[in-house]
């Protein structure tokens, strides 16, 4: 079973709350600022406003600057936070007119009050304070001397306001993750939809249901149906080929149990012994052609239903040819042949592979050619190859194959449109599999001027480590 992973739906989710919380803490962080300097601005225009009204309350009489505090000043500057207020004026030579308190102005201060209205935040007694200072004219008097001008009040208040208006600003954005969250929550919803009628479409199939899917899905799903519709093609392939598998496996077991039957029905029916003699002949020899079909039925099923091939390693090739080819020239069934070897290459040759798969491949093929050849043709077993690649072959000089029937010989109970012989039809298809485990090629062709061809390429590897010189 395949451990369960974090669901889309979630790795979704985990990611839009990670760019919501760092798009959201840059938001907040410039809704703060702005609250601040939204404050600060308001604020400012309260001081400007009773800097304004202070001057206009000033008067040279007879040169000397004087003023009379306007209470409207006092009130614009006294706010709501019950801010402690201050004022300082103080004459061009230094002398000061009034103040309620004795403020950090310094002579940089006042330098920069002399080009234009300035705001600054001091500290006085120990509080933050903010101030706002400017240079008067004496304008309508007969003297000119300017006056400076600087009143002021504690930071408390704005930084209420700036909170204030920062919790607006917070609730809004709260507000607005929320309802976006409850969006997102739906278009993720209806974004999926489609996983979800496939996967549901999926487990709404019966077993045996291998069809295309036919179902609608955005672009970005279409590769993964294309690729399950692929998968369900292979597994029509493969079920239809174990279908025609079984049915021929099945035809070509019911013809010989059917001449057992026949023949042991005609053989109890008679008293002669002779009779019963060459009856019992007859089964035999049957159930042997019978055991053989079954055991390369079991070949062929075992190759193509194994795993790779772990059991692979280095093996010398022509010592394994040798051996075949050794035990074949005592059997019974090649010495109407003439059966020889060729190893046209220095020897050892090591490729790598299954001991048993590759001694089952030879003998196959020598069984083919001796089968499907008439007594006295000659069978050659034949290795040649270079540094790389070798090729294994073995040919003969029986009739061959017709050209339409020979693409078709590696199939299973493919006999080349004869049956005059006893062959199951599997040998080449056993082969076939073999070669194609070991990842090579197996070739069929037919000989000049008559005779059949079959070569399988391999390729050559590095001899074990005691067999290196």
């Amino acid at each position: 079973m395949i451990p369960p992973q974090t669901s889309l739906k979630r790795r979704l989710a985990l990611w839009l709350i990670a760019i919501v919380a760092g798009l959201g803490t840059l938001l907040l962080i410039e809704a703060y600022t702005s609250a601040r300097k939204a404050a600060d601005r308001a604020m400012d225009g309260q001081l400007e406003a009773a800097s304004l009204t202070i001057a206009e309350s000033l008067q040279w009489p007879e040169g000397n600057p004087t003023v009379e505090m306007p209470a409207s000043a006092l009130q614009i500057l006294a706010t709501r936070w019950q801010e402690r207020v201050f004022y300082w004026l103080q004459a061009d030579n230094g002398r000061i007119i009034t103040q309620n308190a004795d403020l950090p102005i310094t002579d940089a201060m006042q330098a920069e009050a002399r080009l234009q209205p300035v705001y600054l935040d001091a500290v006085y007694d120990g509080q933050p304070i903010r101030l706002s200072g400017r240079e008067v004219d004496s304008a309508g008097w007969d003297t000119q001397e300017p006056v400076q001008l600087w009143v002021g009040h504690t930071r408390h208040g704005r930084d209420l306001l700036a909170q204030e208006l920062f919790r607006k600003s917070a609730t809004r954005f709260a507000a607005m993750v929320l309802i976006t969250a409850a969006l997102v929550a739906i278009a993720m919803r209806t974004m999926l939809a489609p996983l979800r009628r496939l996967r549901q479409t999926l487990r709404d199939r019966s077993a045996d249901d291998i069809s295309p899917l036919r179902l609608g899905v955005p672009k970005e799903m279409l590769e993964l149906v294309e690729t399950l519709n692929r998968l369900f093609a292979d597994q029509r392939h493969h079920r239809d080929a174990l279908l025609r598998f079984i049915a021929d496996a099945s035809h070509q077991l019911k013809t010989p149990l059917a001449g057992l039957q026949s023949t042991s029905e005609l053989a109890l029916t008679s008293r002669e012994p002779a009779i019963w003699r060459q009856a019992l002949e007859t089964v035999h020899d049957s159930a042997g052609r019978t055991s053989r079909l079954a055991g390369q039925m079991l070949s062929l099923t075992r190759l193509q239903h194994l795993g790779p091939g772990h059991e692979r390693q280095p093996l010398a090739l022509d010592r394994l040819m040798r051996e075949v080819a050794t035990d074949w020239a005592d059997r019974q069934d090649s010495r109407d042949h003439d059966l020889g070897l060729v190893i046209d290459m220095p020897t050892p040759v090591w490729v790598e592979g299954e001991r048993w798969a590759l001694h089952e491949l030879l003998n196959n093929l020598i069984d083919n050619a001796c089968r499907y050849t008439p007594p006295g043709s000659e069978i050659t077993l034949t290795l040649e190859g270079d540094d790389e690649r070798v090729t294994l072959s073995i040919e003969d000089d029986g009739p061959g194959v017709d050209a339409e029937s020979l693409g078709r010989l590696t199939q299973p109970f493919e006999r080349g449109r004869r049956q005059d012989t006893r062959g199951s039809g599997l040998g080449l298809a056993i082969a076939e599999s073999i070669a194609v485990r070991h990842g090579g090629q197996l070739s069929v062709t037919n000989r000049q001027p008559r005779g059949l061809q079959v070569s399988l390429t391999l390729t050559r590897c590095r001899p074990p480590e005691e067999n290196r010189t």
